[in-house]
């Protein structure tokens, strides 16, 4: 299964209550703090909601070896 990076970068002091409980339902806490998760229907509302404030990426299936 996919997997996104999502990290917070900016502040949620003023924004929008729905914006605002989704970056917490996404487990973010802090401005560059980042969580990996499961990219299903559910996180992708989440972060539809908060746009402005967080910054996805799409992690590659297969890691590297080291």
């Amino acid at each position: 299964m996919a997997q996104l990076k999502v990290t917070q970068v900016k502040s949620i002091i003023g924004i929008k209550r729905p914006a605002r409980e989704s970056v917490r339902s996404l487990g973010l806490k802090r401005i560059n703090h980042s969580v990996v998760v499961p990219d299903n229907a559910v996180n992708r509302g989440y972060i539809q909601t908060a746009t402005h404030v967080v910054s996805v990426e799409e992690l590659q299936e297969g890691g590297a070896s080291q």
